[in-house]
């Protein structure tokens, strides 16, 4: 995720957003130095002529500058705001009519799930998903440009854009969090869920969209972090009950599990030996050091010097 500049900081780079819960693409100023988070702007894109508000000023190192970037071209007058507002009303007849004209044209395996005008109606997008990659949908595209006299686009979306768009809830019980406040979705793998000692059964980590729910990834870091300062399943540690095996780690706890004889015992970090990591030190201290006979040794390492050398040494 991008940072931000802090209120008073100015950039030459902005970020703005085009739907509520939309990606940040970053853009110019230009010569409107006196934008300001909150203020809604018109901008030129690949799509034509677009509204949208400035979240924050970007900081020049962040600034994504693969294809180039564009300036502002005036902020957004009343008008434009009023006409984004009316293109937004006629939304879902336009989706009512894409679906229409789909069936006409016999096309049952894909779902039309949402329409969007630019803020002045010269664009629209209708967003679809389909199992069927090859699906052709140029006619329903060619008679929605007829009927609505606008450019239609049609955009393939995948299953957790649909979920986006659909909302709903979760299998938590509360409102998704992608139709709540994800504006991207993070890479996820079922690594996330093994470090967190998830289970892998389907329900447990698939979310409503079929995919693996975005939640995985908001605390595999601090899982992978706290996992590091505790010592590994199967290994003998010492803990106030006596020797026992780490059998299951509580990494948010900052404890283990130990199995010590016959019964199991939770230890916290702090109250464990590591038995194998002291061996390993009464060993190295047993066995003397090198450098000792030419001084300058801290390691505090025994003298592995001659009897006879020693008796010379009293």
């Amino acid at each position: 995720m991008a940072t931000v500049l802090a209120p008073g900081e100015i950039s030459d780079y902005i970020g703005i957003r085009f739907q509520k819960l939309g990606k940040l693409y970053h853009f110019k100023v230009g010569a409107h130095k006196d934008l300001n988070p909150g203020d809604y702007v018109v901008v030129e894109t690949k799509r034509g002529k677009q509204l949208g508000q400035v979240i924050a000023f970007i900081p020049p190192e962040e600034v994504n500058r693969q294809k180039g970037l564009r300036s502002v071209q005036r902020r957004a007058t009343p008008r434009d705001l009023v006409m984004k507002q009316l293109w937004e009303s006629k939304e879902l007849d336009a989706l009512i009519t894409c679906r229409e004209e789909a069936a006409r044209a016999g096309i049952k395996d894909a779902k039309f799930v949402k329409a969007e005008f630019s803020f002045d109606g010269s664009w629209l997008i209708i967003a679809y998903t389909t199992e069927n990659k090859k699906l052709d949908v140029r006619q329903v595209q060619s008679a929605l440009g007829r009927i609505l006299r606008t450019r239609v686009e049609m955009q393939l979306v995948g299953p957790r854009d649909v979920a986006k768009v659909m909302g709903g809830y979760g299998a938590c019980g509360i409102p998704r969090c992608c139709s709540t406040f994800l504006t991207e979705f993070s890479p996820i793998s079922i690594r996330m869920a093994k470090e967190q000692g998830i289970s892998l059964s389907p329900q447990e980590i698939t979310g409503m969209c079929g995919r693996l729910r975005c939640c995985l990834v908001y605390e595999y870091e601090q899982y992978v972090e706290a996992k590091k300062q505790l010592p590994k399943v199967g290994k003998m540690i010492g803990t106030p009950h006596g020797e026992g095996k780490v059998v299951d780690l509580r990494p948010l706890r900052d404890a283990v599990v130990v199995l010590v004889g016959e019964e199991y015992h939770e230890v916290a970090r702090p109250q464990i030996e590591p038995l194998e990591e002291l061996e390993a030190l009464k060993k190295k201290a047993e066995a003397g050091c090198s450098k000792h006979e030419g001084g300058g040794c801290d390691c505090g390492a025994k003298t592995a010097a001659a009897p006879d050398e020693q008796a010379e040494a009293e």
